[in-house]
C-alpha cells in the first residue's frame, strides 16, 4: 500500500503531470498518518501550486480539522500574500462549520480574492456560533478598525460587518 501512496505522491508532483488533481484526489482516499504528514509538509512549504494540490488531497481525508489548522496558517503566512485566494479557494472542500472565525478574519485581513471569497462562505456556510465565537470576531473586528491596511475599504468592511454581528449577537439575547 505504500509503494502505491508513493507513486500517488510522485504523479500529483510531477510539473509535468497533467492529471495532478485526479492523483491529489485519489491519494486523500488513500492517506494514512504517514501521508497526512507528509501532504502537511507540502502545505507547509514554498511551492504554492504543491500546497494547494496537498490541500486539495487533504479535503479527501479524516484529517480536515488538523488539515485546516495548517491551510489557515498557510493563509496568513505572509508569504502567500500573493496566492491566499487559492488557498481559500480550496476551502470550498471542507467542512467549516466550526471555522467561523478563521474565515472572519480572512474575510477581513486577506487580499481582495481571498476577502471576497471568504465573504461568500460567510453568506453561505452554517457555522456553529456560541457567544465565545462572537466575542472572538468582535476583537478581530476592533483589531481592524485600529489598524487597517486600506483606510477606504473600513466603511465598505463596516457595512458588512456590524449588521452581522448584530444579528449574531441577538441570536443569544
Amino acid at each position: 500500500m505504500q509503494e502505491d501512496i508513493q507513486k500517488l505522491f510522485d504523479r500529483m508532483c510531477d510539473p509535468k503531470e497533467s492529471e495532478a488533481y485526479f492523483f491529489a484526489d485519489k491519494l486523500g482516499t488513500l492517506a494514512d498518518e504517514e501521508a497526512k504528514d507528509k501532504l502537511l509538509e507540502l502545505v507547509r512549504g514554498d511551492n504554492w501550486e504543491l500546497a494547494y494540490l496537498a490541500c486539495r488531497s487533504l479535503s479527501k481525508t479524516k484529517f480536515q480539522e488538523e488539515a485546516l489548522d495548517v491551510i489557515f496558517e498557510t493563509i496568513f503566512d505572509k508569504k502567500n500574500k500573493t496566492v491566499q485566494g487559492a488557498f481559500v479557494q480550496i476551502l470550498e472542500h471542507f467542512d467549516l462549520s466550526r471555522r467561523f472565525v478563521d474565515i472572519f478574519k480572512v474575510f477581513l485581513f486577506g487580499n481582495y480574492k481571498a476577502s471576497t471569497l471568504a465573504k461568500v462562505y460567510l453568506d453561505e456556510v452554517e457555522f456553529d456560533v456560541s457567544p465565545r465565537t462572537i466575542r472572538k470576531a468582535e476583537k478581530h473586528w476592533n483589531h481592524y478598525l485600529h489598524n487597517p491596511e486600506d483606510e477606504g475599504s473600513v466603511a465598505v468592511k463596516k457595512s458588512e460587518v456590524e449588521p452581522m454581528l448584530q444579528e449574531m449577537r441577538e441570536l443569544f439575547s
